[in-house]
């Protein structure tokens, strides 16, 4: 079985990554989502092993002493890592993942990491649009919803180091570009758009 794609995306809080995302999970055979661990308290509505692995600070810190994470980042005050075990295990298995990290984690494995991930950037239509969607969520308090517009201004400012870069205007057309990107990379890899191995050989096309 051929290895899978590490997809790694990127986005500004507000960008509606996590929407395109569990849309694409949907749409796209063989498709995996990458669970981070995270120091962040569970949201209402979230789940551990669902939306994230919610872990203290001090096991966090025990993880990263052990290398457990492929990379890990601090962001809004809060740490995030993502598992190098459970990556390697869905990669072998044939599985392409999506691994949702910050500009931070992307540089680690962008500088050495993980020599083939593909790198995509999501930009929302503009800084008003974002900060408009920012303010419509109502849960945020004005420091955090500031703290967010800072961090964002300077995540921007890595978009032009990812492979693709991807403007969420419109909701439907982001989430059909990034599945043309995911089909056009299994492709690459002499695999079919669901993701499995072409056996050039059964079909009666290999050289001879």
């Amino acid at each position: 079985m051929k290895q899978g794609n590490l997809f790694v995306i990127s986005a500004p809080s507000g960008a509606g990554k996590s929407t395109i995302l569990k849309k694409l999970l949907t749409r796209v055979p063989n498709l995996a989502f990458s669970v981070s661990h995270t120091t962040r308290a569970a949201r209402p509505g979230e789940s551990n092993g669902r939306e994230y692995h919610f872990v203290d600070r001090p096991t966090f810190t025990g993880m990263c002493g052990e290398r457990a994470f492929l990379e890990w980042a601090e962001v809004h005050g809060n740490l995030y890592g993502t598992s190098r075990a459970a990556i390697e295990a869905q990669l072998a298995q044939g599985f392409d993942v999506f691994l949702d990290i910050d500009v931070q984690g992307a540089r680690q494995l962008r500088d050495g990491g993980h020599p083939g991930a593909i790198f995509l950037f999501i930009a929302p239509p503009s800084w008003t649009e974002l900060e408009k969607r920012l303010r419509g969520r109502g849960t945020d308090p004005e420091e955090t919803v500031q703290l967010r517009l800072g961090n964002a201004r300077r995540e921007m400012e890595d978009a032009g180091r990812y492979d693709y870069l991807v403007i969420n205007d419109r909701l439907e057309e982001a989430v059909e570009i990034l599945r043309a990107v995911i089909i056009a990379e299994r492709c690459k890899g002499r695999r079919n758009p669901d993701g499995q191995p072409i056996d050039l050989a059964a079909l009666g096309l290999a050289a001879q």
